[in-house]
C-alpha cells in the first residue's frame, strides 16, 4: 500500500484528488491544507508520496518542500499553475529536490481533473518508486550556494575513473550529442551541462519529457548556470557547437540536412510515440542525416524505454552511447532499458557523465 499525502489548499482539489486516488486499490490517502499541517502529518503519517500545491497560505509549497527534503526526504509531485511564473516556480522546486510536477486545471477543474486522471495516477506512482535521498541533497544545497548566479566560470570536467568512452575519431563534420530524460530529468540535465566547457565542440540536443511551456523556464534556467548556451528550440535553427537545444513541450525535435547543414525543427507530437518530446524520434530522425560513429547518445532517468531502442541502434552502427547508472538515477527506467538491450556503450552516475564526452571528444 502507497500512502499519499495531498497537501492543497483548495478543499474542491482536496476532494477531487483524494477521490482520484482512494479510488485506486494501492493507496492510503491523508489530505493536508497547508504546508504547516503538512509537515506535522510528514512526521505522523510517514507518507510515501506528496502532493504539494505551490501557494498556500501559512507556508507555501516551495518553503514546505524545502523543510521536506531537510526533514524527511521523501518523493513530492508539485502542483505548479501554466503561468511564467508558475513555470518558475516549478524549476525551483525541481532544483529543491521535487522528483516531478503536474499543471493545475486551469478551466472547470472538476472536468478537466477528470480528464488528468491517468497522467495523475502514473505521475504519482512512478514517484513514489523515486529514490530521494537526504545527502545529495544537502552536496546539491551546498553546490547551489558556491554556484551564484551568472557565474561565468563553471567547474572543469574532471576525468573519470571506471567508466570509459572509447575516443571519437577526428572528423570534418562535426557530430552530435542526444539526451534523453524524463522524470527526475531537470535536475540531471543540470549536473551535466554544468560540467561542460563553453569549448565543447558538438552541438547538444535535448528530449525532456515535459508540458508546454515549462521547457522554455527550464532553458532559461540551465542557461544562467552553464558556460554554454542553453535555448528553447521554438523555430527551425542550424545547430552549431556551444548550444545545447530543448525540445519544446509536448512536441518532438526532428533533424535534418539542408544542403551541408543541420537544421533542427520542432514538429508536432507524433501519435506513434508514446511520451514527448521523444526521445526515440529525435534519435532517429539525426541517424538519417548523421553517421552513427558521429553520434553519442546519452539515456538518464526516466520511467519507460523511450530513446532506448533508438540509442541502441547507434551503438550497432559504431555509435557511442552512455546510460546514467542505477546508483545516480531518480527512476531507472529508460537508461535500464538500454542497458538490458546490450544498447550502452558504457555505464556511468550522472555526475561522471560530462567527464566522460569532454574525454571522448578531446
Amino acid at each position: 500500500m502507497t500512502r499519499l499525502l495531498i497537501v492543497d489548499d483548495s478543499p474542491l482539489m482536496r476532494r477531487l484528488l483524494s477521490g482520484i486516488f482512494t479510488a485506486e486499490a494501492d493507496f492510503e490517502v491523508e489530505v493536508a491544507r497547508d504546508g504547516v499541517e503538512a509537515l506535522a502529518k510528514l512526521h505522523s503519517f510517514h507518507p510515501d508520496v506528496i502532493t504539494l500545491d505551490v501557494h498556500m497560505p501559512a507556508l507555501d509549497g516551495i518553503a514546505c518542500l524545502n523543510r521536506i527534503m531537510i526533514e524527511r526526504p521523501c518523493p513530492v509531485v508539485m502542483v505548479s499553475g501554466r503561468t511564467a511564473e508558475g513555470a518558475a516556480e516549478t524549476m525551483t522546486a525541481l532544483e529543491l529536490g521535487a522528483v516531478d510536477f503536474m499543471p493545475k486545471p486551469d478551466g472547470a477543474v472538476s472536468l478537466e481533473i477528470d480528464a488528468l486522471r491517468p497522467l495523475l495516477i502514473d505521475k504519482v506512482r512512478t514517484a513514489a518508486q523515486a529514490r530521494v535521498k537526504a545527502s545529495s541533497r544537502l552536496a546539491e544545497r551546498v553546490r547551489a550556494r558556491s554556484r551564484g548566479v551568472g557565474r561565468t566560470t563553471r567547474r572543469r570536467a574532471e576525468s573519470v575513473a571506471g567508466a570509459k568512452l572509447a575516443p571519437v575519431a577526428a572528423s570534418d563534420a562535426p557530430g552530435l550529442v542526444l539526451v534523453g530524460t524524463s522524470t527526475g530529468g531537470p535536475r540531471a540535465l543540470e549536473v551535466l551541462l554544468t560540467g561542460l566547457p563553453a569549448s565543447f565542440p558538438w552541438p547538444i540536443l535535448v528530449a525532456q519529457h515535459m508540458p508546454a511551456f515549462f521547457t522554455s523556464a527550464l532553458a532559461t534556467r540551465l542557461d544562467k548556470l552553464c558556460a554554454l548556451h542553453i535555448a528553447e528550440l521554438s523555430a527551425p535553427t542550424v545547430v552549431e557547437a556551444g548550444t545545447v537545444y530543448i525540445a519544446r513541450g509536448e512536441a518532438d525535435m526532428v533533424l535534418r540536412r539542408r544542403g551541408g547543414t543541420l537544421v533542427a525543427s520542432a514538429a508536432p507530437a507524433d501519435p506513434n510515440y508514446p511520451w514527448h518530446p521523444s526521445a526515440d524520434r529525435l534519435v532517429r530522425s539525426a541517424l538519417g542525416v548523421v553517421p552513427p560513429e558521429q553520434l553519442v547518445g546519452v539515456l538518464m532517468t526516466g520511467m519507460g524505454n523511450d530513446g532506448a531502442a533508438a540509442m541502441a541502434e547507434i551503438k550497432a552502427g559504431g555509435g557511442r552511447t552512455i546510460a546514467e547508472s542505477e546508483k545516480s538515477a531518480v527512476v531507472w527506467g529508460m537508461p535500464g532499458e538500454l542497458v538490458k538491450l546490450g544498447g550502452a556503450s558504457t555505464v556511468a552516475p550522472v555526475d561522471q557523465i560530462a567527464g566522460l564526452l569532454v574525454e571522448a571528444l578531446a
